[in-house]
């Protein structure tokens, strides 16, 4: 690979780095800052230093800057816990989406508002009988005149309590086929009809809410892309979605902390040090690779598996050293509660290594039991 790292790109990310250490410092938790890491104030700030739609066109009100510029600073910024969380799912991939298949109206109309920081967008994705299998989705979206009434109900929606718009996927063809059908919408989340329910997770977060949608009207402009080419338009957002830094380094910030109280004596340790200090970068190799446009179709399937259960391994190894005192409430504790959701949320390690050994690597399909 042809990484190019300069020393403008090295400055850059210690630049990064001071900033995100400065806004997490007075943080309880750092981890998991992308998902939890809620801050209006934060976002602004983003906006202010031109980290948000850093690499959109110039003509957008983007940054016109490089890939590789973006994911140092995001890797800085998240690696120290900084609570980019409002601006992220925006930034990460709402923002492409509009860019690829948004009309201009669509974009002169939320694409300042994301740059400048003052917007906060969820996802309305998965249901209650549809977490990664997206052909499942039963939300309902029928036409009525110059309007789209949605009914149905969204689950595992991060940030809903705290955004201002949904970029929602219903079905507004219900005869055509399962992966046909689907269309998406881009919805206020204060029109009438809408309840958002926060759900208490494990660790006592409630980023994760359900998203009620009672007769919800949306206006027939705020349909992006084509009409029921939905499913193949996500399949590109969750390229956005599921290869990103952020997938790497959730808890980065605690495994340095405790790094220092590890028996560097004991030779199985060091092994496991070495473990996790290869697994970095190895994942960190194979984020660039898609980040420099050198990887094939697919990639971000692998970089979800591989990352999301090295971070699994992250949080057993700080478990392991601070010993009985991962028992108490406090960060090492938080992290072993919430691992087991990196291989689950944007898609189960299963429904991925499915997609790496069907369409990257062609491996034959098990016969259908008869």
């Amino acid at each position: 690979m042809d990484l190019l790292i300069t020393d403008e790109l090295l400055a850059l990310g210690e630049q990064a780095r001071a900033v995100g250490r400065a806004a997490a410092q007075e943080l309880d938790v750092r981890e998991d800052s992308w998902l939890i890491g809620t801050s209006r104030e934060f976002s602004l700030e983003l906006a202010t230093r031109g980290w948000l739609g850093m690499t959109w066109p110039v003509d957008v009100g983007g940054g016109g800057r490089s890939p590789l510029e973006r994911t140092v600073v995001f890797e800085a910024l998240i690696g120290e816990g900084a609570p980019v969380a409002t601006s992220w799912f925006a930034d990460r991939q709402i923002g492409p989406t509009l860019l690829q298949y948004g009309t201009d109206a669509q974009r002169r109309q939320w694409l300042p508002e994301i740059i400048s920081g003052t917007s906060a967008w969820c996802i309305g994705m998965s249901e209650p009988d549809a977490g990664s299998d997206v052909a499942a989705l039963r939300t309902r979206a029928e036409r009525r005149g110059d309007e789209w009434v949605v009914t149905g109900q969204k689950v595992w929606t991060s940030g809903a309590a705290d955004a201002d718009w949904c970029y929602l996927v219903a079905r507004t063809d219900p005869d055509a086929p399962p992966h046909q059908g689907l269309s998406e919408f881009v919805l206020d989340m204060r029109s009438p009809g809408v309840e958002v329910r926060p759900i208490v997770d494990a660790t006592g977060n409630a980023h994760f809410c359900e998203v009620h949608l009672s007769e919800v009207r949306v206006p027939a402009d705020r349909l992006v892309g084509a009409e029921t080419e939905s499913f193949r338009q996500i399949m590109r957002q969750m390229e956005h979605e599921r290869g990103g830094i952020d997938r790497l380094v959730s808890n980065r910030r605690l495994y340095l902390d405790v790094l220092p109280l590890a028996d560097r004596g004991d030779p199985r340790v060091r092994q496991r040090i070495a473990a996790i200090e290869s697994g970095y970068r190895i994942g960190r190799h194979m984020i660039l690779r898609e980040v420099v446009g050198q990887a094939p179709a697919g990639w971000s399937a692998v970089t979800k598996t591989l990352c999301t259960e090295f971070e699994q391994r992250v949080a057993e190894f700080c478990g392991t050293v601070v010993g009985a005192e991962a028992m108490l409430a406090n960060r090492v504790s938080r992290n072993l509660c919430y691992a087991p959701a990196y291989t689950i949320m944007g898609g189960t390690t299963l429904i991925l290594r499915n997609i790496i050994g069907d369409r990257m690597l062609g491996l034959p399909r098990e016969p259908a039991a008869r």
